[in-house]
């Protein structure tokens, strides 16, 4: 892909905040569909996977890359036919050549993974930790989950409480996976099974066409006869993956630390929530995809510059809300009147936290009244 305006800007404000200890050593990369109204562009609007659950729409695929703090390093945007585990690698080939990344270890989700993947990663002398497909992988269904070593239990500290989790590392051959439980998350799955097969219950009764288009129910029966029954063996399959999370690592990391690198892959799905809901990406009606960039580049800062005035308000102690905030801060106007040779500019009150997170970004407030000779 040809270089532009987008990357010359990342790369500066990657250059500008780097130091003799600046670590890129951990890299967070997540991907989410973004879709159209407006004719998608030349290139970029294809159907595919949709994450906003509107198949209906043309839409791109967005790649995000965070640094070990959750500050976003660059973007990429492909057409929304792309298949999630083929974007990885040339973003990481790009990380390589744009930012000289030539050892990192890449934290990325199980749509990401494959035997080319990992080859290839592997080949770069790249780490990485990766999710792994419990269900549909036969080395994790039928070893990995098999092995009988105990599980080590483990109590994390969070700011709604602890949580409970049990760790192990399961070798096979020279593949290195990492096998956790989480506690709280287990009785979650349990419940909200149970919640499907009550609900499937209730519609075996009105008949079988009721489950037609049902994915959620279809995967708990199977046939009997000219009819559907519950599967019990499926249910009792189905309880060995609660609360389980599977990952495949060549990181010099302990199995804890390897947990944990992957649980903070949540702070990039939090950035791309912030990036549809808070700093409004979407509806996209742009014809070109220039524009289309141009328009998905605005919220890259727009997280940037989200990022670094929450570091300066941690400083200071406050946590402000970003909503709030952004409608206080559209409220915050200024007027200049010119009358009788005098020029007189005044600006609204603040309200909320405006004024402490100004004093907190070193942002000095005008005058509410300022009067000068014309």
């Amino acid at each position: 892909m040809a270089r532009c305006v987008k990357d010359v800007i990342e790369e500066k404000l990657f250059a500008r905040r780097q130091d003799l200890f600046t670590d890129l050593s951990l890299v967070f990369m997540d991907t989410t569909s973004l879709s159209f109204h407006g004719t998608d562009g030349e290139t970029l609007g294809k159907r595919g996977h949709s994450k906003d659950f509107r198949p209906d729409l043309a839409q791109m695929i967005l790649a995000l890359v965070v640094d070990a703090e959750g500050r976003p390093i660059c973007t990429e945007m492909v057409p929304g036919n792309t298949a999630d585990v083929t974007v990885l690698l040339p973003v990481v080939d790009r990380l390589r050549t744009r930012f000289g990344v030539t050892r990192a270890c890449v934290v990325a989700d199980r749509g990401m993974i494959s035997a080319d993947t990992i080859a290839a990663l592997e080949k770069l002398g790249m780490e990485y930790i990766l999710g792994a497909r419990e269900r549909s992988s036969s080395v994790i269904h039928n070893v990995v989950l098999n092995d009988t070593a105990p599980m080590v239990p483990l109590v994390l500290e969070r700011q709604r409480g602890e949580t409970q989790l049990w760790v192990k590392e399961v070798k096979v051959g020279k593949d290195r996976y990492i096998v956790s439980r989480n506690d709280a998350e287990a009785e979650k799955d349990k419940a909200d099974r149970q919640a499907i097969i009550a609900g499937l219950g209730a519609q075996l009764k009105k008949g079988d066409k009721a489950l037609v288009g049902n994915s959620a129910y279809r995967r708990y029966l199977k046939a009997s006869g000219k009819n559907f029954k519950i599967d019990v063996g499926k249910l009792a399959e189905e309880a060995r993956y609660d609360g389980i999370t599977v990952v495949r690592t060549n990181a010099k990391v302990t199995p804890l630390q390897a947990v944990l690198r992957y649980r903070d892959l949540l702070e990039v799905e939090s950035l791309f929530r912030a990036a549809k809901a808070t700093f409004n990406t979407r509806p996209i009606f742009h014809q070109s995809d220039a524009a289309i960039r141009g328009h998905v580049f605005c919220s890259f800062l727009a997280l940037v510059l989200s990022k670094e005035l929450r570091r300066l308000c941690r400083a200071k102690g406050l946590t402000p809300e970003w909503q709030p905030l952004l409608r206080d801060l559209d409220r915050l106007q200024e007027a200049t009147i010119e009358k009788d040779g005098r020029i007189v500019t005044t600006r609204t009150h603040v309200t909320g936290q405006v004024g402490n997170v100004f004093k907190a970004a070193g942002i000095a407030l005008p005058h509410n009244l300022d009067e000068q000779l014309a």
